[in-house]
């Protein structure tokens, strides 16, 4: 699963209608400004170019399976990001004393709501939302603490479990701040998560108490809370829900008010606070999930304060100044760590979400604002899905201009793309062209940090050009408490993820069944494997798979297996390559096990042997066929389509033909239609030993499968 994309501008770069004449006349001008600008830019500042082609990265020794560390971390990993703050608790406390009336964390008003009817007959819901209104450092503080003392009078003692089940807002954070003051273990759980999911995770961690919003309570909660025996209180962070005729006996429920209430009154002289310890449990975090029930991963206070602080080091200038917009979901450890990134810097944080983004999300009324025209970010995080929409969105609105708008546009993006390929910038461009798109996200966006899935080259380009930003693009794990590597702001290459952060090191392991040494030349390969302080202790009651991919080294380092295949640049920069397992996570998030996808469609009359095949750059699966000659020669007939063996397997109405009794066999099997193929290739030839494309066991080569079908693979994706 090859991710590396060229970044050359010419395989990138928009097509225009301008007349030969008139465009040679345009780069005569073009080129004249160019060179007039170049002169003084080049006496004036170090070009980002220079910057870009610096070392990021070095292996400690000379040994190929040395691992390689920041070069600014060569003598040491960094695992702290103020001295003496070794704990959650402390964290929030030094920035508390330090920004004390300063905003953090901030919510849009609701002013009005109102159901709006579609042409097609269906009801939307759409708002309209005020200014956002803070809370202070101080504010949050206090709020978080009696909501730590209430939970404390609710019976929930230091070091056991308590769970979050609730949509990215303040009252998340808050409740998060209390439990790492009350040494509370926070169980985080997706808000998307399915019933059955949510039940293994709240009985697995065996909490007595869940903190949830009122519409998770009426739509899931209300559902499953017989199967979870030892629930006793439920709070609810928006309020009082309404009267529950059916809750079951013995549990309460509370709203986050109330519990803060109880706080507030606590006797002082019965407080018996437990504070943290470093390597006490701060969250366990259960995973989006793979093939059966997620998993919980077990993170301590000083696993993730390393991981923060080695992402804090590749923001330039962060501080008080910065403003942070908060959707994607804190459960994912992407978010949890950028807004914590923030807390400790003295950012604002406000809230919003995938519905309320822009001035064109689903839930904004037309006519008024969407979050990012309200809040105008300087800082902003994204996952591939999001920045590809935004991407499409534009170029649609692109091509209905006038043909003089587009063309202008047009040259614009193609003068710039070449222009930050040299490493220079184009202030006019971003002035007068660009202005109108970076305003989509409020006009002030000065990073754009990516990660979840990789990015591709167009996607990031565009980004880079339109929205007059770099985007850091990043590689890490739950695991790894999301730290691993991060790309600098001036590094523009695409299709990798940087160097390693100064809290870890990074070492490649041959893979031998796949063919990746590091001994490779020019670049080695082989199994990324992440060390540091950020590697976390395991998961929650599965020793197993703690062992099969978490050991020590002899110097007491813990390190993480990953099953990724990367490949190192000699600047030290990291590229995901191809992936050990045969899971994928598809474009937006969700975990696809192509081993699975095979089972369920393989025992089929139809189908003599089958590849499913996915890649992260899109959001569907894919297949490779060795149909049954029989049983496809029959349907044929039935069909009434004629030809050889050969013409048929090559037939596109004949691929349509089988995809749909794979469909119906699909969601027979109860497959999600997620992980169901959309497209797929007939092949005329079995996949014997003999072809390389399966072992003597006739074991599926995946890596061999996709070299032998990257023409097809290129087609049913198509190109971007």
């Amino acid at each position: 699963m090859n991710n590396h994309v060229s970044s050359k501008p010419s395989t990138m770069k928009l097509k225009h209608t301008i007349n030969p004449i008139l465009l040679y006349f345009i780069h005569f001008i073009v080129s004249l400004y160019t060179i007039l600008t170049y002169i003084p830019y080049y006496f004036l500042s170090e070009s980002r170019q220079e910057k870009s082609n610096r070392i990021k990265a070095k292996p400690v020794n000379s040994k190929p399976e040395s691992a390689y560390r920041a070069v600014n971390s060569l003598d040491g990993l960094a695992s702290v990001l103020y001295p003496g703050c070794d704990t959650l608790d402390k964290v929030f406390m030094h920035a508390k004393n330090k920004f004390k009336d300063k905003s953090l964390l901030g919510t849009r008003e609701v002013l009005n709501e109102e159901d709006e009817v579609q042409p097609n007959g269906k009801i939307f819901k759409k708002v309209i939302l005020g200014n956002y209104n803070w809370l202070s450092f101080e504010e949050v503080f206090v709020r978080a603490s009696n909501f730590g003392k209430g939970l404390q009078m609710l019976g929930q003692k230091p070091k056991t479990n308590v769970a979050i089940f609730c949509e990215t807002r303040a009252e998340w954070m808050i409740a998060a701040q209390a439990c790492f003051m009350y040494n509370f273990q926070l169980v985080t759980l997706y808000a998307t998560l399915g019933g059955p999911a949510i039940v293994h995770g709240l009985n697995e961690t065996e909490v007595t108490n869940i903190i949830t919003s009122k519409e998770l309570l009426q739509t899931k909660l209300k559902d499953i809370v017989s199967q979870v025996p030892r629930l006793r209180h439920i709070i609810t962070v928006d309020g009082s829900p309404p009267a529950w005729s059916e809750l079951p006996r013995g549990v309460i429920v509370h709203s986050m008010a109330a519990v803060q209430a109880l706080g507030a009154k606590a006797s002082v002289e019965n407080e018996s606070q437990s504070k943290p310890m470093p390597l006490d449990i701060a969250v366990i975090m259960y995973t989006s999930g793979s093939t059966g029930l997620p998993k919980g991963v077990m993170i301590s206070h000083s696993n993730i304060i390393a991981g923060v602080t080695g992402m804090a080091e590749r923001i330039p200038e962060l501080g008080e100044k910065d403003v942070y917009i908060g959707y994607l979901p804190l459960a994912h450890v992407l978010e949890l760590s950028a807004e914590l990134v923030c807390l400790s810097h003295g950012c604002r944080i406000g809230y919003s979400s995938p519905q309320t983004l822009a001035d064109q999300s689903t839930k904004i009324k037309k006519g008024s604002k969407g979050d990012t025209s309200m809040l105008k970010p300087t800082l902003m995080a994204a996952v591939p899905e999001i920045m590809d929409r935004i991407y499409k969105n534009v170029m649609n609105k692109v091509n209905e201009m006038s043909s003089f708008q587009r063309n202008l546009f047009i040259l614009a993006y193609n003068y710039k793309m070449e222009q930050i390929s040299k490493g220079c910038s184009t202030p006019l461009c971003d002035r007068f062209i660009f202005q109108k798109v970076r305003s989509l996200l409020g006009g002030n966006i000065r990073l754009l940090l990516c990660g979840g899935a990789p990015l591709s080259a167009a996607t990031q380009r565009f980004m880079n050009i339109c929205f007059c930003c770099p985007v850091g693009q990043g590689y890490g794990l739950t695991e790894s408490s999301g730290a691993g590597t991060i790309t600098e702001v001036w590094d523009y290459n695409t299709g990798r993820v940087g160097a390693p952060l100064v809290c870890c090191e990074i070492k490649l392991k041959n893979w031998e069944e796949g063919g990746y040494f590091n001994t490779d030349k020019p670049h080695p390969r082989g199994e990324i494997l992440i060390g540091g302080q950020n590697v976390t202790m395991g998961y929650y009651k599965n020793e197993a798979k703690t062992k099969a991919d978490f050991f020590e080294d002899e110097n007491g380092q813990r390190w993480l297996c990953t099953g990724d295949i990367g490949e190192f640049d000699p600047d030290g920069c990291l590229k995901i390559i191809d992936r050990k397992k045969d899971l994928v996570k598809l474009q937006a998030g969700e975990y696809v096990s192509l081993g699975k996808v095979e089972a369920a469609l393989k025992n089929l009359p139809l189908i003599d042997n089958i590849c499913a095949y996915a890649n992260s750059y899109h959001s569907y699966v894919i297949g490779f066929v060795v149909p049954n000659q029989k049983e496809l020669t029959e349907l044929a007939r039935k069909k009434g389509i004629k030809g050889t063996w050969e013409e048929l397997c090559n037939s596109r109405e004949m691929e349509n033909e089988v995809l749909k009794v794979l469909s119906e066999a699909a969601v027979s099997a109860s497959l999600e239609k997620f992980e169901i193929p959309v497209k797929i290739r007939l092949s005329p030839e079995p996949w014997t030993p003999e072809t390389g494309l399966v072992t003597d066991a006739f074991k599926l080569k995946r890596k061999e499968l996709k070299t032998h079908y990257q023409a097809d693979i290129e087609r049913m994706y198509g190109r971007k």
